[in-house]
């Protein structure tokens, strides 16, 4: 090889290297960014924990409460919290205004019950302090007649945990449902809440929600909210099962019972919606 071809092949090698450098600085920026665009997108979201009171449980469901305030925080997210014993109708429905995600812990009145009547304003809601400040047994119930009237931000999810009744459960104690029971109360707890815009209402009686806070804020964009409920790390779908909303038009629900009548987990609404339009709306 000439002399000058050793040269230039030098000189070539000397400019390659940092421009591979560069290359590289830059993919590993953009890779980084995009990693953390989803959160950083969702971090303008307003989250809303409301706690109703559960008696002398209610320690224990603020301590869930916080747990899932600290993980949507650690996003970057603003978190109001609303807790017994000053969870009136009036705060609760003053702190959820604009709230991308709703999330409930406390009593379920749901319907189909052995509580007759059924009554819009007092089934299918959140159970919540009758008046303001008087302990954790001073409790009412608000029906889905009152959560149609939130005023949710576009796209947003509702989340309710440890509720007799959202997710299709009887309360403890009183045996299992029937499926078309379960379906029944799934459809009916949904419809509150997608009336006032929500795009699904996840409900788990039992287990934690914390994927589902993880999933809106982390996973990918595209990801539609029926394949999120499938991120649970309870899920089993042994007995699973899916079936139209009757009260809801356009609505899909999923149930994923862990055994037979088992009815502790599932999700309505209009679930082809993607993580990415539920950030949209924030």
């Amino acid at each position: 090889m000439p002399h000058h071809q050793r040269g230039a092949q030098r000189a070539s090698s000397s400019l390659i290297r940092p421009l591979l450098a560069a290359i590289v600085a830059a993919l590993v920026l953009a890779t980084a960014t995009t990693a953390s665009a989803p959160v950083a997108r969702a971090a303008t979201a307003k989250v809303v924990i409301v706690v109703g009171p559960v008696g002398s449980a209610t320690s224990n469901y603020k301590k869930g409460a916080n747990r899932l305030a600290d993980q949507a925080r650690s996003y970057g997210a603003t978190v109001k919290k609303v807790y017994s014993p000053k969870a009136t109708w009036g705060r609760v429905r003053d702190a959820a205004a604009g709230a991308n995600l709703l999330i409930y812990l406390g009593h379920g009145n749901g319907w189909p019950s052995p509580y007759a009547p059924f009554s819009v304003d007092s089934k299918d809601g959140f159970g919540l302090n009758r008046s303001y400040d008087n302990g954790n047994s001073n409790l009412k119930y608000y029906g889905e007649s009152y959560m149609a009237k939130l005023d949710l931000a576009a796209n947003a999810v509702v989340v309710l945990n440890r509720l007799c009744y959202a997710s299709g459960n009887n309360e403890w104690g009183a045996g299992n449902p029937k499926k078309s029971v379960a379906k029944k109360r799934i459809d009916n707890y949904g419809y509150g809440f997608m009336q006032a815009g929500a795009k699904a209402v996840y409900a788990s009686g039992i287990t934690s929600v914390g994927y589902v806070v993880k999933g809106l804020f982390t996973r990918k964009p595209g990801l539609t909210l029926a394949r999120l409920f499938w991120k649970d790390p309870s899920r089993t779908r042994d007995y699973d099962f899916s079936f139209p909303s009757v009260r809801t038009p356009g609505a899909v629900a999923i149930s994923d019972p862990y055994a037979p009548k088992r009815y502790y987990r599932s999700v309505i609404g209009f679930l082809d919606t993607t993580i990415g339009d539920w950030r949209a709306g924030s």
